[in-house]
């Protein structure tokens, strides 16, 4: 198991760092890290089955941040969920740093857009989960954890359960958990979609902070084309259903970002632009 302070440990690192260039895309990590050839996915519903991803070739080298935008019931979250080894794709071949994805892949990290907190369990003992899942003994568990709290300037509440935390506050708690057993691929998906739009900004500029020195891979899915912007190396525009690959847009923006100032550039207006004019062609009549 990696040490828990080394350097590339998201929960010891310095806020706002930044990625260099070599590091986006080549990083610590050789290889692919996701690698997605020819694959379509069916799932069955009432009226028989329903096609949901249809020939998506995808590649995310180690190191790399990538985002992925598309309508809403594209399949983004099902192609996600299949990285994850949650859904097995029908056709085609799906690979995770070589292998077929499982879901108690040690190296993979996963916050969903809902914290799904145990709310019998504190902070602390919602971020321990992941460890208990790893076997940590019981000392580093409460130790790491409490670091991780601290990451997210919640050790003060580390007694405190679900029920007395704000949404922020969850999602803070639930990005700690994921992030505490540093994972070489951390998958998002709209981590941030059930907050306010302040405190959305605000989690955006921490995950940013939190991530300035992260090594690993960050494979992101959102309904936001400016936070895909902000956190990715790379946005893929998801087709409507079922669901290819329609563009791929390389955000070239230096890092550190800023959630507010980076907003206000050119450069993010003219990516912006592009990405929506990509994203509104895969619009149909049942989207709008």
């Amino acid at each position: 198991m990696k040490d828990p302070m080394t350097r590339t440990d998201v929960r010891s690192m310095e806020p706002g760092t930044g990625r260099s260039e070599a590091q986006a895309g080549s990083g610590a990590l050789p290889g692919i890290a996701i690698d997605a050839q020819n694959v379509g996915l069916w799932l069955n519903g009432s009226k028989g089955p329903v096609e949901i991803l249809s020939r998506v070739n995808l590649q995310v080298r180690a190191g790399e941040y990538v985002a992925v935008v598309g309508p809403s019931g594209s399949g983004k979250t099902m192609f996600l969920s299949a990285v994850a080894g949650l859904e097995k794709v029908t056709s085609g071949t799906l690979k995770v740093f070589g292998n077929t994805p499982v879901p108690e892949d040690p190296r993979l990290g996963f916050a969903m857009s809902r914290d799904a907190l145990l709310p019998w369990r504190t902070a602390r003992g919602n971020v321990e989960l992941s460890l208990e899942a790893l076997g940590v003994p019981a000392k580093e568990r409460r130790e790491r954890a409490e670091r991780a709290l601290a990451q997210v300037d919640l050790l003060a509440y580390a007694d405190v359960y679900r029920a007395q935390l704000s949404q922020g506050m969850r999602q803070r708690v639930a990005l700690a958990r994921t992030l505490v057993t540093n994972p070489s691929l951390l998958l998002l998906d709209e981590p941030f979609a059930a907050l306010d739009a302040q405190t959305r900004i605000l989690m955006q500029e921490r995950l940013m902070k939190l991530l300035g020195s992260y090594e690993g891979t960050v494979f992101l899915v959102t309904h936001d084309i400016s936070e895909a912007i902000l956190l990715a190396d790379r946005v893929i525009v998801f087709s409507h259903r079922p669901a290819h690959v329609a563009r791929e847009i390389k955000v070239p923006l230096p890092r550190p970002r800023s959630a507010v100032h980076s907003r206000s550039t050119p450069e993010f207006q003219s990516i912006y632009e592009e990405i929506w004019g990509q994203l509104s062609k895969e619009f149909t009549a049942e989207d709008i």
